[in-house]
């Protein structure tokens, strides 16, 4: 079992960082055939989605033709990036239209801070004021290192988000109630082979890092491509 462990990391690892060619100026199809993306199909990482009807942690239409799920820590500078620069862009671009969905995943890498956060979150979700908490946190990121989260931050990013029960926020973001499905996202995460965050999957394509959002959009049209051609 160890064994076979070892090499689904390894593999994992290969897929998510032996992809990344940069951005450029060539279509969208060349440069998504670069990374081994074929119009129509699931990528190596198979089907993450889970297109869970009224899922607080995902945007956009359960059916849309493809999907990006993202594995990330609210003190990662990469995630915040990600956040602030590229997902805006593909909201209005795919999701908006219903073409693109997104799904979070939670992958607390960080410590124990990174783990609260991740509670703090969901317990946000509870009352449908996730991505806004989402952004309100990734908004007063720094741009490196890995930002202190104590209790009365979060519950302060809480209030920016309009959480409206606080009370209840805070009880739950202090129990162990959402640990079970962080764990869940995490071990997924790691039978992946995940090396670090942001991570994404795009229909079952890789890709490591907050990228250029060519990146992003190459792949999102090839695959969409397919979809017109199915």
């Amino acid at each position: 079992m160890a064994v076979l462990t070892v090499v689904a990391v390894t593999l994992g690892v290969l897929l998510f960082t032996g992809n990344s060619d940069g951005g450029g100026t060539e279509s969208s199809t060349a440069a998504s055939q670069q990374r081994g993306v074929t119009p129509g199909e699931i990528g190596p990482l198979g089907d993450l989605a889970t297109r869970t009807p009224g899922d607080p942690l995902a945007l956009g239409a359960v059916d849309a033709p493809v999907v990006l799920v993202e594995f990330a820590d609210y003190r990662c500078p990469f995630c915040a990036k990600f956040s602030r620069d590229i997902e805006p862009e593909l909201i209005e671009r795919y999701v908006d239209s219903g073409q693109l969905r997104i799904e979070w995943r939670d992958m607390p890498i960080y410590g124990e801070e990174s783990m609260m956060a991740a509670r703090v979150a969901r317990a946000a979700a509870e009352q449908g004021r996730f991505w806004e908490f989402n952004r309100a946190l990734y908004a007063a990121a720094p741009d490196g290192g890995h930002p202190p989260m104590t209790v009365d931050k979060l519950r302060g990013f809480a209030e920016e988000a309009g959480v409206p029960d606080i009370a209840r926020f805070t009880t739950q973001m202090q129990s162990d109630e959402f640990d079970a499905a962080i764990a869940a996202d995490s071990a997924q995460a790691q039978q992946l082979g995940i090396p670090a965050t942001p991570a994404f999957s795009i229909n079952g394509y890789p890709m490591l890092g907050a990228q250029p959002t060519s990146e992003f959009t190459n792949v999102i049209d090839t695959l969409l491509e397919g979809q017109d051609d199915a």
